[in-house]
Parts: structure tokens; sequence; C-alpha cells
């Protein structure tokens, strides 16, 4: 991991322009468990992978609700996460007490961004750890958004971060033009899928391990927000025995042609 000097601080530049502890910190996210953001007309899913320490320790939480709009999902140092999502919830709610109204997503997260990017060029700071997948409907419709360590943010229509992530934007790439038109159990059968993609052969989707957060209207075509809401535990039951159930289908459709 040594580079000659050029990996002491994040203000130094190496002499090819890289810096060193902003793709560190990049790596960080790689090992974070696997988060799953998708964005339709109407709707946006995040969906998540938990992991546990040990087998003596609870699940660490992965989706987080910041404002009736809008919620995250991690993968990185959670502690990082804590911090970027304690100042994103003080500027919704300041927002709300000045204006009386949500704050737009692109304002949230390029606050969050020059808010990281400060760390990339202040000697004796370092970048935070961890990369976000923000989701939320405001006035211009249903967004996502993703943050990097370096401060960049983006605006995607669907993304996958984390440890294993290339397989499931490999699903997402495959099946992208269905979701502008998917409802919301659509958008979270898809979201699913494409997190069942990165699992190692011994594991499986279960209700203690997958978190589901979904924000969008009440009904279609209706003004009335759902708010952000974080699915967890029993909740997730029937979206997973779906997955099961796709999956046996699948099974048995290819028996069907082996025995032909």
């Amino acid at each position: 991991m040594f580079r000659n000097n050029y990996d002491n601080d994040s203000v130094t530049f190496s002499p090819q322009g890289r810096i060193f502890q902003v793709e560190y910190a990049a790596e960080a996210v790689k090992q974070g468990s696997v988060v799953v953001g998708i964005v339709s007309k109407t709707h946006s899913v995040l969906v998540a992978i938990k992991r546990n320490a040990e087998e003596l320790s609870s699940y660490q939480k992965k989706l987080f609700a910041v404002d009736e709009h809008v919620g995250l999902a991690i993968a990185g140092l959670t502690s990082d996460a804590r911090v970027l999502s304690n100042f994103m919830k003080q500027q919704c709610l300041s927002q709300r007490l000045t204006y009386d109204r949500a704050m737009p997503l692109e304002t949230l997260v390029s606050l969050i961004s020059d808010k990281a990017q400060i760390n990339t060029q202040s000697y004796g700071k370092r970048p935070y750890g961890v990369g976000l997948l923000v989701a939320g409907v405001d006035d211009s419709g249903p967004h996502l958004y993703e943050f990097q360590p370096s401060g960049l943010t983006q605006e995607m229509l669907a993304c996958a971060i984390g440890a294993r992530s290339q397989m499931a934007r490999t699903y997402l790439e495959k099946n992208l033009d269905k979701f502008p038109d998917c409802g919301r159990e659509d958008l979270i059968m898809h979201g699913l899928r494409a997190l069942k993609e990165t699992l190692v052969q011994d594991r499986e989707l279960t209700v203690e391990n997958t978190s589901v957060g979904v924000v969008g209207p009440k009904e279609p075509g209706k003004r009335p927000l759902e708010a952000f809401k974080v699915h967890d535990g029993a909740e997730v039951k029937e979206w997973i025995n779906k997955i099961g159930d796709d999956n046996e289908a699948g099974g048995e459709g290819e028996s069907m042609q082996v025995d032909e």
C-alpha cells in the first residue's frame, strides 16, 4: 500500500495526478455490503443486504430515512455515513423551518457533495469512507443519486454499490428499459432480483438480512406522498417469498427443456 509518500495525506497529488487517500476511501465503499437503487416515473426504491459482524451481534442497518420525501442507503464505514446522514437531516429540517417546504433532492445532494469535497483539499482531514445512494421524490418527480467519497455526485436511473455490485449492475443494465413504467411492487421485485445476483452460492435473501426502502405517491397519478419508509423483518417476507417462487418456476422451466 506504500506509494512513495504520496498517500500520507489527501492534499498531495502523485506525479500521475492521483490522490491516493481518495482512492483508498473508494476501496472502503467496495468492502461494504451491496445496496441497489432503482427509480421509475413514480417511485424510488432502495434495497440492501445487511451484515452482522458475528453470530452474537445484530444486523447493521443499511437504509435510513432523512426526511419524509428522501432516504439513503450506505456502503462503507457506517460511522462516516451517520455523520453525513445527520447533516442531511439538519439541512432538511432547516429548509422546512425556514421555507415551509421540502428540500429539492438536487440541492440536498449538492450540499453533501461540497461537504465531502472539502476533505479532499484540507490538510489534516480525510475523505469520508462511505458511498451513498440517495433516493426520493420532489416537485420534479422521483430521483436517485449516487454519492462517492471524492465528492462526486450524479443522478442515476439505477445503481448498485458495494461488494460484488458489478453483478447487480449487469442485471440493471439488462432490464433498464423496463424500470420507467414499473409500479411500486414491480420496482421492488427488480431491486431484490438484482440484489440476489450478488449473493455467493451458500447465501440467500432472508427476512433478517434484507431491507427495502420505498418512497412515492400513495396512489398512481395522485399528489399525496407516501413517506419514505424502511421495511425490515416480517414486512419483507412476502417479497422474499415471491423471489423464491420465481427461482422455483425458473428451475422447472429448465428441467422441462432438458426433458425435451
